[in-house]
């Protein structure tokens, strides 16, 4: 079903094999390339979604055991069920990904409603709360340690006048880092983060036709450095090391994974300075 394959002979991470990892948003794109790399390193895997039909698939498909939970990340109640779903299949939970989230709105700031913005809060920050105080507990409960990696965005980094409530909930993801990652950083329990760039996947389906959503993905991809848009594969692999006992002394960082989009000067020639037509765009958003 998915284009991934299990190498027998392929050493694993160290860290990886034998673990019980929970990844939320799993049913497709970044969630779903986390639960293969991480089953297919030797994880058993606890596969979350909304999408209940999807998180069954992914979980089926998977080469190691693996046990899915539907469910809103934003509700207390899912974050129960997908840990007691993990304890009682496999014992224990060590690894988190916390991927859940969703685009919301590309409206203009005048144009946002309350609702607009309350919802995306609710999955995107929230959920990571709620996952990243369960995962707190359960490792005092057990006197274990473990990892957490959280999915934040390039728009944790940089700042735009439209997906607003996106955005915003991405920063706050960054204060979720670096609290979990100074309180646990005693107890032997790293948290950190990924910030993708542009990848195209289903998070922006809703969007699919709009400016700025995902029918434009790969244009704008390719002013990065690297000239393409990323891949859940790409951002797979970085949680895959920052679960993994290679970043054990890593804690507290938002690695990202955006084709160095973040780095570009925009002033500058090799940024594109001068490259575009900044009055459609204001066109666009001002009218």
């Amino acid at each position: 079903m998915f284009a991934h394959r299990l190498e027998e002979d392929a050493p694993v991470r160290p860290g990886i094999d034998g673990k019980v990892a929970v990844v939320t948003g799993a049913g497709h794109g970044i969630g779903r390339a986390s639960a293969w790399r991480l089953s297919t390193e030797g994880a058993r895997v606890v596969v979350v979604d909304l999408d209940g039909d999807a998180a069954r698939a992914v979980a089926a498909s998977l080469p190691t055991d693996a046990v899915s939970v539907q469910g809103d990340v934003s509700q207390e109640s899912t974050i129960d069920a997908y840990m007691e779903a993990g304890i009682d299949r496999f014992g224990r939970v060590d690894l988190h990904h916390l991927n859940a989230g969703i685009s919301g709105s590309l409206a203009a700031i005048p144009d946002l409603t309350a609702d607009d913005f309350d919802t995306v809060i609710g999955v995107n920050l929230r959920g990571v709360f709620l996952g990243l105080r369960a995962a707190f507990r359960h490792y005092r409960d057990r006197e274990a340690t473990g990892a957490i990696a959280i999915t934040a965005s390039i728009a944790s980094l940089r700042g735009s006048a439209d997906l607003l409530p996106y955005q915003t909930s991405k920063h706050g993801v960054l204060g979720l880092l670096h609290g979990g990652a100074v309180y646990g950083g005693p107890l032997g329990i790293r948290v950190n983060a990924v910030a993708p760039g542009i990848v195209p996947t289903e998070l922006f389906a809703a969007a699919a036709t709009a400016s700025g959503g995902k029918n434009d993905m790969t244009i704008r991809a390719s002013t990065t450095p690297l000239r393409r848009a990323g891949t859940p594969d790409d951002i797979a692999g970085v949680v895959l090391f920052l679960l993994s006992d290679d970043a054990a002394y890593v804690t507290g960082e938002c690695v990202s994974a955006d084709g160095g989009a973040a780095i570009v000067s925009s002033v500058r020639p090799s940024g594109g300075a001068g490259a575009w037509d900044f009055r459609a765009a204001d066109q666009r958003m001002y009218g």
